[in-house]
């Protein structure tokens, strides 16, 4: 029988191992290059960090599958009853750009569901964790969403392409915006209560929102995509149609306003 409790201590090891791999790369111009298919820079840092998680979660739990945006995809991992899913630098942008919000993020899924969840931000000394039967935590201290219910006038990290008519069924609610390099680091704003939301609204790959979705909803956040529909782990696409993460009225009226995707009803 797997323990939540201990899977967390393990992937609170391994990011704690992580964090000064990076910043050993970090402002020292790692070699860098652009993905195939625009799928956006990777990195030297990007590699080694991912060695080294790959490694150390793989040796302490053989039995567990492996999907990771730095390692190619090894369909194994769908007969697994648990997954590690992991990003080794989640905002590589903002590494490369030498600013400090990128995070490493940690997830284990147990048939769909994230059961253990880290996020951790080396730079600025940020560790956010759950379990799914315990609170959300940063640095050790509970967290909860804002009380926020009106999407009009509500803080919201996002891009442009969310104020675009196109993604809306009628008007574009009038929010305030801003936008992270790290995904994980998004969804943690929003777990802690710094900002009311967070829209992608295009296709989100899992190694960007399975940490970090357990750590919103632990703190009393709905975590889906675009649709509604709950987020869920360890598929073949290893994608979600977007991802909509909020307290649950100004969640409920942000899926009610949006469209299923763009120019679609």
């Amino acid at each position: 029988m797997h323990d939540d409790e201990a899977d967390l201590a393990l992937l609170l090891e391994v990011a704690a191992a992580a964090g000064p791999l990076a910043l050993s790369y970090w402002k020292h111009a790692p070699d860098a290059w652009e993905k195939d298919a625009g799928a956006g820079p990777v990195s030297e840092a990007d590699l080694a960090v991912n060695a080294l998680m790959e490694e150390r979660l793989r040796a302490a739990r053989p039995d567990y599958g492996w999907l990771s945006e730095e390692s190619a995809d090894d369909p194994a991992r769908l007969g697994r009853e648990r997954v590690f899913i992991v990003d080794p630098i989640d905002g590589t942008r903002a590494f490369l750009n030498e600013e400090g919000g990128f995070a490493h993020a940690i997830a284990v899924a147990e048939r769909g569901r994230i059961v253990a969840a880290v996020v951790s931000l080396p730079v600025m000394e940020l560790v956010y964790s759950a379990t799914a039967e315990g609170p959300a935590l940063r640095n050790g201290t509970e967290i909860r969403v804002s009380d926020t219910v009106r999407a009009d006038g509500c803080r919201v990290l996002t891009s442009k392409l969310s104020t675009d008519p196109v993604q809306w069924r009628g008007p574009v609610p009038v929010f305030r915006h801003e936008l992270r390099s790290s995904l994980a680091w998004r969804l943690c704003l929003v777990a802690e209560g710094r900002f009311d939301a967070t829209l992608s609204l295009r296709p989100a790959w899992e190694w960007d929102t399975a940490a970090a979705s357990l750590i919103a909803t632990r703190a009393g956040a709905l975590a889906t995509d675009r649709c509604g529909v709950a987020l869920q782990f360890n598929g073949p696409s290893a994608q979600s149609n977007g991802v909509v993460v909020a307290p649950p009225v100004l969640h409920a009226e942000f899926i009610a306003r949006l469209r299923p995707g763009p120019g679609l009803d």
